[in-house]
């Protein structure tokens, strides 16, 4: 279930009709509630109407501080957003979540995670906690891919071969996505340190006959839309689920470290490759899921990867689910 500290109740939607939030809040002592870095238990169940939705963790990237992380702040803003999280700051911890949706008797990926290793060293854990979990990889029908880095789509290729780990299964993608990273002449216009990556997907997603190729605002799923949202890439999406009277959006990296994002929207991450558009994203989205109520669960949230938002002045902050 899900399980709030007494300082998330400056997160909750209870404080946003107290205070009205017309101004910007101060978070005393801070807008966050402490979540562990590494989770006891890798894996989470929680519902929304009647989908079951598990969130499964892969590992955490412990990133060394890096000056060109965020464009237009510091390490020492970074550090001091961390610290104000109560989050570690002798590293940037960026986790990995990857959940799957039961909706009827289809189990839906969102992503299909770093690949056993290929992403990070320690990022190693989704096979084990899905498990765990009771989740068959071979039992996924369907996988719905909200952009193509690393992290988020080396776990469709085996280690070494690069042969498809889900052939059977249908890959749901945004199709400017696609198109984007599957062009040849893409390869030689990317940044040297993306050359790799860029290389690995032309040469290998195109060969396979399962993807199904897509338009912002179709229905992808049961209850389930896409919802462009560029910026991270070009064609960065989010999936909406729906049922009943409840929501809940899956948003990738839409918010990738709330620590940082949260209380300081306008910073630009090196990984989005259209910085200022990323940045109107991060604000049309996180603006409707406050006025319309939805749940949201995010890739880099802290495990299991799901909190609340509440407006603070032209901000916001976020309380996280702590696992219980």
């Amino acid at each position: 279930m899900f399980n709030m500290t007494r300082r998330s109740l400056l997160g909750s939607a209870a404080a946003a009709a107290v205070f009205g939030l017309v101004g910007r809040l101060e978070f005393v002592p801070s807008a966050f509630a402490a979540a562990p870095v590494e989770p006891a238990v890798g894996f989470y169940r929680y519902k929304v109407g009647s989908i079951d939705i598990t969130a499964i963790y892969d590992g955490i990237w412990r990133k060394p501080h890096d000056p060109t992380f965020i464009s237009n702040a510091s390490v020492d803003n970074t550090k001091a957003a961390l610290a104000k999280a109560d989050l570690p700051t002798d590293f940037m911890p960026i986790p990995l979540t990857v959940v799957v949706l039961k909706v009827n008797d289809r189990l839906i990926m969102m992503d299909a995670g770093s690949g056993v290793g290929q992403w990070q060293a320690n990022a190693t854990h989704l096979p084990a906690n899905m498990a765990a979990a009771g989740i068959d990889y071979k039992a996924i029908d369907t996988i719905m891919i909200s952009h193509f880095h690393p992290d988020h789509v080396w776990g469709l290729m085996e280690k070494g071969t690069n042969d498809p780990v889900f052939p059977n299964a249908e890959l749901v993608v945004n199709s400017m996505e696609y198109k984007w990273w599957t062009d040849p002449s893409r390869v030689d216009q990317l940044p040297a340190g993306r050359k790799p990556a860029g290389k690995r997907i032309a040469e290998n997603f195109p060969k396979w006959k399962n993807w199904k190729l897509v338009q912002d605002g179709d229905e992808v799923g049961p209850g389930i839309r896409i919802i462009a949202a560029p910026g991270h890439t070009p064609g960065h999406s989010v999936f909406l689920a729906t049922s009943g009277s409840e929501q809940i959006m899956v948003s990738a990296d839409t918010m990738y470290v709330p620590a940082l994002l949260a209380p300081h929207p306008e910073w630009q991450g090196s990984y989005d490759q259209d910085g200022p558009t990323a940045v109107e994203t991060r604000h049309k989205l996180i603006d409707r899921v406050i006025a319309d109520n939805i749940r949201i669960c995010g890739s880099h949230f802290p495990f299991p990867g799901t909190g609340t938002f509440v407006k603070d002045g032209n901000a916001y902050g976020f309380t996280p689910v702590v696992q219980s």
